[in-house]
């Protein structure tokens, strides 16, 4: 029998399933097709055959085709029917809880009507025992009627009152748990209707809750208190129904479940007891959850308070904003300046941790002499945190440079000063501005207006070097009057000098000693050292250097010989060889003081690592046209300043003077750069030492060979001054005496701090530090005097003005440190020529 078949009705189940190709068949041996072959492949003939075929009848096989619609309907379908289940499932639990409660309500309602039966059924026993004694005469009349029989009616509707009581009270207490399930129970069916939606309802309470709670401050306790008086309320229900108490007394006794869970401990009975047990437990949560958020309250105020969130009361107090290296020497000045006042107070506020900065401030090791220190964090562009340190109520605000790039913390000073002048209440006081760059200072005057004082930090110390490599001796001098620890600059008004010249001024001051006028006739200009004939107005005030803004007053002016000066004032001019060890962004402004400074033909070597022509684009970036140059000439320099070998390629015993200076690739850290300028200044000097003969009369006291003898001489041939910027390098450099020094940071927070006290001083340190007008010198004695004169400090004064110069100190011979402002003004005493004298005189 064939299993192959020409219908296709005849072909086999598996055939159906699994198809394959048909093959003919032929009365010989099949022919089957090759996979690979050579001829073209032909369909070979069909050749019928007389072999019989015998059909199975079956039935056609089809594939029913079934919609996509119907799909979706019964997925649809089976999912609400799983979620049902689960829902089902997922509540079986509460349900029984429910039938539970309702069946023990149940009970407790009939028990309590079969209780109330048969108390009324004793009641009545007694009443009739009563009414027996009566007729026997045994018993008051008036004990018979206060025992009356209870209305049966009134017992009725007072048991269904507390009945009802009792089921309200449950009820309630479910209803909350039934509303939540449900609300889950239609999130869950939502989101099975429609897949796409993917916010549910139950979510959307919780964000609503969530919100509630996060934007109203007082949520939290107005919840804690509604649920505590659902609970009084719950609980007075609950005890109204199982006790025979009136309702106010059910109440408060619920109150003092929920108050003292102790108190439960009198209730008598199942009934009471349970329900005295459950509001106790509810007040144990309530009061738990009470302690907690009274406990997050304290936590977020203590919390507050350490992280400076809190508002600042204060008045006439100094604002610093920012953070940077020369804020331990600005709060050093500020204390010093205000122990006349018995302290002051100095916030400080940053955008660093407050603990942080308080541990801080704590290491630095000076005395506040009763000054107190506030630190807050927050950010000086936000007026809110500027409000919170009382900005507008401060004497004066001292906006501090960061550390980094000079445009960055210039750019950072612009965005504060335009956050103060936006402050809705107004200054009181003035802002002081530390920049980085000089370009910078006209934007943001022009931006404070006159509530501005800027001091151009870099601009200041690149000046002052200059003064002091070529007048060694003038940086200590500079340290003594910008800080408040010796003498400094003060303008007061004096009516009883109106009408008197300025040279009678001059020597009118016992204790102190006056350099300039503010004239108010010019707009309150300052004017430093005024002619002798300029004569005092009303309104008029003179500027001073004093030991403090009280300790000074005139008096009636001594009469004082004048005298003449020994010689002609002749101070020719030289050229001079400078060298310059590291590189400062200002350069180029050091290169043009210097041209106007120094004679023809003088040089300035440039020794740092930075290539040739890359100083070269900044030098004309900067603005600095080299080949307008007058008075000197560049000489360049490639090379490391702290390896040996390439300083030994220098002429260190040519140069007239040395500044080391703090080098911009290491300026951001204080440490890094003083050891770099450290290590520069003893490698030069032992050089130096090697290279010049050794004498005995130059070594001083130290032997031959001995270090810091030759180290001495060195110093005596070359003036070195090191730029240094932490406080503590200062000690070292102090008592090997090997260099001068300018301690840039400690310089600028003194100008900070003096310029913070009084805004008007400001103008005298810009005509100081200016390339015009006048400038500090150190004289030599034989301009003024005669070897052994004897002269009082008065007469050298007056001296002194025939060359228009103000003599404010001195330094003798055999003396380490300059006298400022020295007392006995009219006492005599013999002087040297090699005593040197400190004055304020015009620019040369």
């Amino acid at each position: 029998m064939s299993l192959y078949s020409d219908s296709p009705a005849g072909s086999s189940g598996r055939d159906c399933l699994f198809p394959s190709p048909s093959f003919p068949r032929s009365s010989q041996t099949p022919q089957y097709s090759r996979r690979f072959h050579s001829k073209p492949y032909t369909q070979p003939q069909t050749i019928p055959h007389r072999r019989r075929i015998v059909q199975f009848s079956r039935a056609p096989t089809s594939i029913p085709t079934v919609s996509v619609s119907d799909v979706e309907k019964k997925e649809k379908l089976f999912s609400k029917k799983y979620y049902n289940f689960i829902w089902f499932s997922q509540f079986r639990y509460h349900f029984a809880i429910v039938i539970l409660t309702i069946a023990f309500l149940m009970l407790l309602m009939f028990r309590n009507i079969h209780l109330q039966s048969q108390l009324n059924k004793l009641q009545g026993e007694i009443v009739s025992l009563n009414l027996r004694l009566y007729v026997c005469h045994k018993l008051d009349p008036l004990n018979i009627t206060s025992a009356t029989i209870q209305d049966p009616n009134t017992f009725a509707s007072g048991n269904f009152k507390r009945n009802l009581a009792l089921l309200s009270s449950f009820t309630l207490l479910f209803i909350p748990l039934t509303i939540f399930k449900y609300i889950d129970y239609v999130s869950k069916s939502r989101l099975s209707d429609n897949i796409s939606e993917q916010i549910s309802l139950k979510k959307q309470i919780a964000y609503w809750v969530d919100v509630f709670l996060s934007v109203h401050p007082y949520a939290k306790p107005l919840v804690l208190l509604v649920a505590t008086l659902l609970l009084i309320f719950l609980g007075g229900l609950a005890l109204f129904g199982v006790t025979s108490e009136d309702l106010a007394h059910c109440l408060w006794l619920s109150w003092t479940y929920v108050a003292d869970s102790g108190n439960h401990a009198s209730s008598e009975g199942i009934g009471p007891r349970l329900v005295a047990v459950s509001i106790s437990f509810g007040g144990m949560l309530i009061f738990a959850m009470m302690l907690g958020l009274v406990s997050d309250a304290i936590s977020e105020k203590f919390d507050s308070l350490r992280k400076g969130k809190s508002e600042v009361v204060e008045q006439n107090h100094t604002l610093i904003l920012g953070w940077s290296d020369k804020l331990g020497s600005l709060l050093n000045q500020l204390a010093i300046a205000n122990e006349n006042l018995c302290g002051g107070t100095v916030v400080v506020m940053a955008e660093r941790d407050k603990e942080e900065m308080e541990l801080d401030i704590a290491k630095m090791e000076f005395d506040f002499k009763g000054t107190s220190v506030i630190c807050r964090s927050g950010s000086p562009v936000i007026l809110a945190d500027l409000k919170k340190v009382s900005v507008s109520k401060a004497r004066a605000i001292i906006v501090l440079a960061e550390d980094g790039n000079a445009d960055q913390s210039d750019a950072r000073a612009l965005r504060t000063v335009l956050s103060l002048t936006g402050v809705k209440d107004g200054l009181r006081g003035h802002i002081v501005v530390e920049l980085s760059d000089l370009d910078n200072e006209v934007l943001v005057k022009l931006v404070g207006g006159d509530l501005v004082e800027t001091v151009v930090a870099h601009d200041v110390i690149g000046r002052l070097m200059i003064q002091c490599a070529r007048q060694p001796g003038l940086a200590q001098i500079w340290e003594d009057i910008l800080g408040f620890e010796n003498c400094e600059f003060y303008i007061k008004r004096w009516p009883q000098l109106d009408g008197m010249q300025f040279e009678d001024v001059l020597i009118s001051f016992p204790d102190a000693i006056p350099c300039g006028v503010k004239v108010a006739a010019h707009g309150g200009k300052i004017i430093l050292n005024p002619d002798d004939s300029y004569v005092l107005q009303a309104g008029d005030e003179v500027l001073v250097i004093a030991e403090d803004d009280d300790t000074y007053a005139p008096v009636s002016f001594p009469k004082v010989w004048r005298g003449s000066l020994p010689k002609d004032f002749v101070c020719p001019k030289s050229p001079e060889r400078i060298l310059f060890c590291g590189w400062r962004r200002d350069m180029e402004d050091m290169i043009m003081v210097l041209d106007a400074s120094l004679a023809e033909d003088s040089e300035l070597w440039m020794f740092n690592d930075v290539p040739e022509k890359e100083r070269e684009k900044k030098l004309t970036d900067g603005g600095l046209d080299i080949n307008r140059l007058e008075n000197i000439s560049l000489v360049n320099r490639e090379g490391n300043a702290v390896i040996r070998r390439h300083l030994e390629s220098l002429p260190l015993e040519s140069f007239d003077s040395i500044l080391i200076l703090a080098d911009e690739s290491v300026e951001d850290s204080a440490i890094q750069a003083d050891s770099r300028s450290l290590a520069t200044l003893l490698l030069i000097r032992d050089i130096q030492a090697k290279r010049l003969p050794y004498s005995q009369a130059d070594g001083g006291s130290f032997s031959k060979g001995s270090w810091m003898g030759e180290m001495k001489q060195a110093s005596d041939k070359t003036v070195i001054i090191s730029e240094i910027l932490d406080p503590r390098t200062k000690n070292l450099l102090s008592m090997s005496k090997i260099s001068d020094y300018v301690l840039s940071n400690e310089l600028v927070s003194m100008a900070l701090a003096m310029v913070a006290e009084d805004r008007q001083i400001n103008h005298v340190l810009e005509e100081l530090f200016a390339e015009e007008g006048n400038e500090m010198h150190i004289r030599q004695a034989d301009l003024y005097l005669c070897e052994g004169e004897e002269l009082s400090f008065y007469e050298i004064m007056l001296r002194a003005r025939q060359r228009r110069d103000i003599v404010i100190g001195y330094r003798l011979a055999n003396a380490e440190r300059a006298v400022i402002n020295p007392p006995a003004k009219t006492d005599r005493r013999k002087w040297s020529v090699k005593d040197v004298f400190v004055v304020i005189a015009e620019k040369e």
